[in-house]
């Protein structure tokens, strides 16, 4: 059964008819909620700083730079040295959070993230803002799909998706006062706004926004409203009623959520912007093939490159939107009823 933190967060997301009818949503970028999360943090504790990569903007760094300008370092189009810089801060008692296009941070640093942050357990937090395709036309240089992959393998890290920018605004506020190397992973693109003020939020807990016994459907970040809104259209079309978890915790993940909504619907279907190679999806398989393996299917970037698009046209291109879930659900209903 669920519990009592999952129903209250599936009771305070909004309201069914509500998600689904897109025209009457809020639509606001995730990024939004980093920016203001990130001053609330600030507000709190004059510890943390911001260190920008040249793109206050772009990253929503630049209201805190506006906010706080002592609390504020732009050190240029520098990602290694913005990764070593806030090493060295972070040794001192700051509380560092350094943002840039997930593609280049932690891209481009790597080495510098792995050894200097997570090596040293330093407390040092990655904004990896304009993940994912829906970055739309900056393209395949720019569209970081690999970045869950390559962060969640560094022992020690931390590794958050948010859903919406509410939730967004909570895992900032929420990192910052929690100790440790941290990547928070958030896109560009305007997404529908799926939470509430009161919807709680808490690092390391997956929240049942949609009960279903039929299959599990586990997605992060802002495909999180199309799973919902496939698991509405699956069961009016054809009675498969579908779980839907806010699987926004990607390390450490929440094992015994996953586990539960596996033994109780059979069947799993995990839903990214990312590569299905090694990102959340294979994180969840690792976790049920040691403990309760079913039928799985990922919905997710089949091995390939992004491209220049509009950003909605480019998440019905890779086979993530709406429809490519309902048919991995019919894929894995089948299969699990041995069809």
């Amino acid at each position: 059964m669920p519990s009592t933190d999952t129903k209250n967060a599936a009771a305070t997301a909004m309201h069914l008819a509500e998600y689904l009818d897109a025209a009457a949503l809020k639509q606001v970028p995730t990024r939004n909620g980093f920016g203001e999360g990130l001053i609330e943090a600030g507000n709190r504790n004059k510890n943390v700083l911001a260190i920008c990569a040249d793109l206050a903007e772009s990253t929503r760094m630049e209201g805190f730079k506006n906010a706080h300008p002592d609390q504020y370092i732009e050190i240029g189009v520098a990602e290694q040295m913005l990764v070593a810089m806030a090493g060295g801060l972070a040794s001192t008692g700051k509380i560092p959070w350094i943002a840039s296009y997930a593609m280049f941070n932690p891209g481009r640093s790597w080495e510098q993230v792995r050894t200097i942050m997570a090596l040293n357990e330093t407390n040092v937090k990655i904004a990896g803002a304009h993940a994912g395709v829906s970055v739309g036309p900056d393209g395949a240089t720019h569209q970081a799909i690999e970045d869950i992959a390559i962060m969640r393998v560094i022992p020690h890290m931390l590794v958050c998706v948010p859903c919406d920018s509410i939730q967004t605004k909570k895992a900032t506020i929420a990192l910052s006062e929690k100790f440790g190397p941290t990547y928070l992973r958030f896109a560009r693109e305007k997404s529908a706004v799926i939470t509430t003020d009161e919807t709680p939020f808490e690092f390391g807990k997956a929240q049942i926004f949609r009960d279903g016994g039929d299959v599990a459907i586990v997605a992060c970040g802002i495909l999180v409203y199309n799973a919902l809104v496939a698991a509405d259209e699956l069961a009016r079309e054809d009675g498969i009623e579908c779980r839907v978890v806010n699987n926004h915790t990607i390390k450490p993940m929440d094992e015994p959520a996953i586990v539960a909504a596996a033994r109780d619907c059979g069947a799993v279907v995990t839903v990214e912007e990312h590569q299905v190679h090694a990102g959340m999806g294979s994180r969840v398989a690792e976790i049920l093939a040691e403990t309760h393996p079913v039928p799985m299917q990922f919905v997710g970037v089949h091995d390939r490159f992004g491209q220049s698009g509009d950003p909605s046209e480019l998440i019905e291109y890779y086979g993530m939107g709406v429809s490519a879930i309902k048919e991995a659900v019919r894929k894995v209903h089948r299969r699990k009823a041995g069809a």
